[in-house]
């Protein structure tokens, strides 16, 4: 019976063959009927065809021939449809589903076919046995290389999602600039992925803070990157602002704050605003950018109709690709609004235009480094001082971002005041440094991380003199012009560098120069001559090649010494203070020695009259007399010899009386009955301003008047 089963079997599937066809159509009507979301992929449908074709003409070329079952190779179609199935998500059980239907449905059409070709049941029977037996071997052998091949896709993809994953957490957020963050996110997007990625951020996030509920009213968004880039295809391109439609897919997203999976059908009027109606890309993911409880803007992905379509696990990896950039763009809305912040307060503490100084013809930059971390607490400054001197300020804080900025500033402000009193280099720094100690207790902070280095230098243009001190500060760089000696550049290599500003209980030591007038002076921040390509001496170099013949102009000098030695990107900041010395004519000082007899106010007098009427200021001889006759009897009462008195006639006319005492004058309010102390007094009221300035040997009264119109 066995062997004739056998021969009834080949009989059946030589008679069975040509009917083939027709067994497909009836089997793809079933899983039509049983399974119809296969067919909602136009691609599955074609492979199923294929595939099922393949298994019907494998099963009856075992039955023919009489092949072990489970040596039989299932066709390739087969196993493309189980890398298929893994590739858009489907369930694994779904596809045996259909496996066992297909089979059973040729089961039950071959058993229909064996009883048309004979009436022995017993034959009929046994050959039923015999080929379900054979069809069970079948199914088991394709049904381990179905689930083979579909874990093995499904693990590619996991591979392939967590090696993407890795990308998107080395490659996003590179820079702290928000558009390159934005176009890093639709790079690594467009990488096996997608095949189109836009990211709009809300117009408020590029601007201020990010919203908390964008959806109150209808968003406006800003296009910062597209991949790959198509302008002719879309009308909205990078850089311009748009709006999604009120109760399109995107909009609701942005409102909800929810990821979504669409599948663009017809002519959705979201997606016709995008392509002009052309609907290129069926599926598209929706991921709202969200970081610390803000709303930054949209990512969409998408993918055409040749693709695999987005499913649960794409919107898992894409919420997780979207989740780290939306944190590092968040991160760069940040740092560019408190480097912005501390930028504008930085320029808003340091001086806008230098007033014209007859002392010197100076010129100024100021350049925030290009790192990560923003503005530090460079500063300079030029304050004029009596007497036609100038004062040159260059000082660093340590640290970067909006405390140093405001550091700089409390510090700026300090230098300012201690100039006004016309202490010396050294002294005024030892009371800037017990300023920087007494804002580290204010601030409860003894980790030396609030700390600043400075360089005061004083340059007077009747003596020439060029005094300075530094607190850690690098020493400036001076050029004599041609035909002084010496010629060129010395980087001043006998000033002493005091320790920086805040360690306390360290002297500092001032240095005094005579320059040739048309000296060029380059003081600056220690940015200019660091570098990553070039170490400080090779900076030196080039910063002396840039001095040596420079031209007249302080402004052409800076362009060209940032030329010379700045990168396009510095790593730190530079402030750049560059003056050309100016010396006072000869006939604009007169100075007279004055003994310490009162007799001799009155020459001090007929001198004043004399050198004013020289000078053509008739008008200021009356006061500038009177203002003489109080500082020289105050000089000989009080002070000691010797008394010299000196006019200086620059932008004000000056007035200055020195004697060898150190004894400082106080302005006071003399009684009706005391005969003396409103000298003082009188001299405050009839000139514009005045002051004392201390030196090594003594003390210089001074008084100021405006020059006649």
């Amino acid at each position: 019976m066995r062997a004739d089963a056998e021969a009834f079997l080949r009989r059946l599937a030589r008679e069975f063959r040509p009917r083939a066809d027709r067994s497909v159509d009836v089997i793809l009507v079933r899983l039509q009927e049983e399974l119809p979301e296969l067919w909602e992929h136009e691609d599955l449908a074609a492979i199923t065809l294929s595939e099922t074709a393949g298994h019907v003409m494998t099963f009856l070329d075992a039955l023919e021939n009489g092949l072990d079952a489970t040596e039989a190779e299932p066709p390739p179609e087969g196993l493309e449809l189980a890398r298929t199935f893994a590739r858009r998500g489907l369930s694994l059980s779904t596809l045996l589903r259909a496996y066992r239907i297909g089979h059973m449905s040729v089961l039950q059409q071959l058993q229909a076919e064996a009883l048309r070709l004979t009436g022995d049941a017993e034959l009929v029977n046994a050959a039923t046995i015999r080929m379900t037996g054979t069809a069970f071997a079948y199914v088991d052998r394709g049904s381990q290389q179905v689930v083979a091949a579909y874990q093995e896709e499904r693990d590619r993809r996991l591979r392939r999602r967590l090696a993407l994953a890795a990308e998107a957490s080395l490659r996003i957020g590179s820079t702290l600039d928000m558009a390159r963050t934005a176009e890093e996110l639709a790079e690594v997007g467009t990488e096996d992925f997608a095949e189109l990625v836009i990211v709009d951020l809300l117009e408020p996030a590029l601007e201020e803070d990010a919203p908390r509920h964008p959806a109150a009213e209808d968003p406006v968004l800003r296009r910062v990157a597209q991949l790959p880039a198509r302008p002719q295809s879309f009308t909205v391109s990078v850089g311009r602002t748009h709006h999604f439609p009120p109760d399109s897919e995107p909009a609701r997203a942005l409102a909800t704050g929810t990821p979504a999976l669409c599948e663009v059908k017809g002519t959705s009027a979201w997606w016709t605003q995008e392509a002009g109606g052309d609907v290129a890309f069926p599926s598209v993911l929706l991921l709202p950018l969200q970081a610390r409880g803000s709303v930054l803007g949209l990512v969409q992905f998408f993918r055409g109709p040749d693709a695999a379509r987005f499913d649960e696990d794409d919107l898992h990896l894409a919420q997780e690709i979207a989740a780290r950039a939306a944190v590092s763009i968040d991160n760069a809305r940040q740092y560019t609004h408190e480097h912005l912040t501390a930028l504008t307060l930085q320029r808003s503490l340091l001086p806008r235009h230098t007033a014209v100084q007859s002392a010197v013809w100076t010129a100024s930059r100021y350049l925030p480094s290009g790192a990560r971390a923003g503005v530090g607490g460079d500063w300079y400054d030029v304050i004029a001082l009596s007497g036609a001197r100038v004062a040159l300020v260059v000082g660093d804080v340590v640290g970067r971002g909006l405390h140093a900025a405001a550091t700089m500033g409390r510090l700026r402000t300090a230098v300012r005041a201690f100039a006004d009193i016309d202490l010396m280099p050294d002294e005024l720094l030892t009371h800037l440094d017990d300023v920087v100690i007494r804002m580290q207790r204010e601030e409860g902070r003894d980790d030396g991380e609030l700390s600043a280095t400075c360089l005061y230098a004083v340059y007077d243009p009747v003596s020439r003199v060029f005094s300075l001190a530094s607190a850690g500060h690098v020493p400036p760089a001076v050029a004599h012009p041609p035909g002084a000696a010496p010629a060129g550049l010395t980087d001043v290599p006998d000033l002493p560098i005091g320790p920086p500003l805040g360690l306390g209980g360290l002297p500092f030591e001032t240095v005094q120069l005579t320059l040739p007038e048309g000296s060029l002076l380059a003081l600056y921040t220690d940015g200019l001559i660091q570098s990553r390509t070039y170490d400080v001496d090779t900076a030196r170099a080039a910063l002396g090649a840039a001095l040596a013949g420079a031209p007249e102009d302080p402004e052409e000098v800076c362009d060209r010494l940032l030329a010379a030695l700045l990168p396009d990107h510095p790593s730190d900041d530079v402030a750049l203070l560059v003056a050309r010395t100016r010396a006072l004519d000869p006939g604009h000082v007169a100075t007279l020695d004055v003994t310490s007899d009162p007799a001799a106010v009155a020459g001090a007098r007929a001198f004043t009259a004399e050198r004013l009427t020289d000078w053509g200021l008739e008008e200021l001889a009356f006061t500038t007399e009177l203002a003489v006759s109080e500082l020289v009897t105050n000089a000989i009462r009080y002070g000691k010899p010797p008394v010299r008195l000196r006019l200086i006639l620059q932008s004000t006319l000056t007035c200055e009386v020195f004697d060898g005492s150190n004894t400082a004058p106080h302005l006071r309010r003399a009684r009706t009955s005391d005969e003396g102390g409103r000298g003082l007094l009188l001299v405050a009221q009839i000139t514009e301003r005045w002051g004392t300035r201390q030196g090594r040997e003594g003390k210089v009264i001074w008084a100021e008047q405006a020059l006649p119109a």
